[in-house]
């Protein structure tokens, strides 16, 4: 009458079901468990006992979520030091090269002349200007006047005293 789902076929369920919630959370836990339930289907398949399969279960599980998690969490949290490419300027302080509107202007970020645009369109940021920069969009930065704007004034020219006089 009634037909028994085989014991390894619920764990591929269990695991895609996971899977799936860890698409929308983010938080890699059901991510891991999801994989734990794999090595369980496994166990299943060979004929093992219900609790066998839970043992295999929340072994993989602990091992997961104790050795594999921390690593990747790492990965995935660089710090601003570790980031390279234009990766590593976001975040940086910029000083404007020529005025930056909406459209264009040029920043110097950390010795480099940059293109860059406005992120929010609004008063343009005048030559000299600190800017933060708050994205990179190909070879442009886009950058944010930093309030209240802070000038960076050249040193003044000091005359020279003509040797001759």
């Amino acid at each position: 009458m009634f037909r028994v789902m085989a014991a390894w076929l619920v764990w591929v369920i269990i695991a895609g079901v996971l899977g799936v919630a860890e698409l929308h959370s983010a938080t890699l836990v059901l991510g891991m468990l999801a994989i734990a339930a794999l090595p369980a289907a496994l166990v299943a398949a060979l004929g093992a006992s219900p609790a066998a399969q839970v043992v295999t279960f929340a072994i993989f599980s602990v091992l997961l979520l104790g050795v594999v998690r921390p690593v990747a969490r790492r990965h995935r949290h660089l710090p601003a030091a570790l980031r390279t490419g234009t990766a590593a300027l976001v975040g940086r302080q910029g000083v404007v090269v020529s005025p930056v509107d909406d459209q264009t202007g040029q920043v110097r970020i950390g010795g480099e002349v940059w293109s860059a645009r406005l992120y929010v369109p609004g008063a343009p940021a005048a030559a000299g200007a600190l800017v933060d920069v708050l994205a990179i969009d190909g070879a442009t930065a886009l950058v944010v006047p930093q309030d209240p704007p802070h000038q960076i004034q050249p040193p003044p020219i000091q005359p020279t005293s003509d040797p001759a006089e």
